[in-house]
């Protein structure tokens, strides 16, 4: 007997790790000092010196069972992006860089070509946020994941100085809210997404002219990075003075969580485009508008509030970075909350 015939291939991993190199290496930043493969990853903080009080911010989340979609698909190659996203743009919200990155990936069978693209798909993330991608672990576990699944999760480390913290502290009656647009469900509310829809590749391959896409392709679309879009809105000068990632929990649940005690936002439903993939979801689920609301984005992954003769700068800076934003509401005096009504 030995570790092989136990279900845990050595050899396996080592080949994992030859294959994901190349895709590590394009996520690299000039701070980092330790190569692939070490024990630990060292990110130096010397340029970060000049900072009043640099402050170091952190997020941790995984994928979610959005991963049982990439298994019927057998696409893994942008899950990873999904979990780096769901853990920068937090990061992103209280104002700071991301830096770097580890991500953690459990499996039943170590598949060294899998394995790499799903690193493929983390290193891609870390491109589009600016992290260094400097550690990971890759866990084979026969006997607790079936051979064909995986879990991803991930851990990233940003920098802030303290004075450009956003904690919505400030926030005023009258403040613009900037809703910037989601790429589709991201990735959360999958749970629900698995009751509604039939999950079998043939269902999953069927094209919808609603969506201008199959019903697979529009469900596993990447979570939508902001880190580059929230930082070309503070180079135009506008003070983000709150901010908020719209996850698991939809509208009601996270836009508080950026608000002081003693205001509320007030968002227009009708005043953004809701992707079709929403639409579908909640005809074919017959779902009420609230629960859709209290689960998923509906089409804005991040909230802005600024003040109001900042809301136009904030906008052409979000169109220059490529993003489709809109003035989706206003902050009002009231009981800590979020309400939700029509455009008047």
């Amino acid at each position: 007997m030995d570790y092989k015939k136990a279900g845990v291939d050595i050899e396996a991993g080592y080949r994992s790790v030859e294959l994901m190199k190349d895709h590590i290496k394009k996520t690299m930043r000039p701070e980092v000092l330790t190569n692939i493969g070490g024990f630990s990853g060292a990110f130096s903080m010397k340029g970060f010196q000049e900072m009043e009080k640099p402050t170091l911010v952190s997020g941790t989340d995984g994928v979610g069972t959005k991963l049982k979609l990439a298994f019927l698909l057998d696409k893994h190659d942008t899950v990873g992006i999904d979990c780096v996203a769901m853990c920068v743009n937090d990061i992103a919200c209280a104002g700071g860089e991301p830096l770097f990155f580890l991500d953690y990936i459990a499996c039943g069978k170590n598949v060294p070509e899998k394995i790499a693209q799903i690193v493929k798909g983390v290193a891609e993330g870390c491109v589009q946020s600016g992290a260094a991608l400097i550690g990971g672990e890759t866990a084979e576990m026969p006997g607790f994941y079936p051979e064909e699944e995986y879990d991803l999760a991930g851990f990233a480390v940003g920098v802030v100085d303290e004075k450009n913290l956003i904690t919505g502290a400030d926030l005023r009656e009258g403040d613009v809210l900037i809703g910037i647009a989601s790429s589709g469900v991201h990735s959360n509310g999958f749970s629900l997404v698995r009751k509604v829809f039939d999950m079998t590749k043939e269902a999953l391959d069927v094209y919808y002219e609603e969506l201008g896409m199959t019903l697979g392709e529009a469900l596993i679309v990447p979570t939508r990075i902001y880190v580059k879009a929230l930082r070309s809105v503070k180079e135009a000068g506008v003070v983000i003075k709150g901010c908020s990632h719209i996850t698991g929990g939809g509208f009601y649940e996270n836009i508080p969580r950026m608000l002081r005690e003693g205001v509320r936002a007030v968002i227009e439903k009708e005043s953004y485009p809701i992707p079709p993939i929403f639409r579908k979801l909640q005809r074919d689920g017959q779902i009420e508008e609230d629960m859709m609301y209290n689960t998923y984005n509906m089409g804005i992954g991040m909230l802005l509030a600024v003040e109001k003769e900042d809301a136009e700068t904030t906008l052409s800076a979000l169109e220059a970075a490529g993003e489709s934003a809109y003035v989706v509401g206003h902050i009002e005096d009231g009981e800590k909350g979020v309400t939700l009504c029509q455009k008047k």
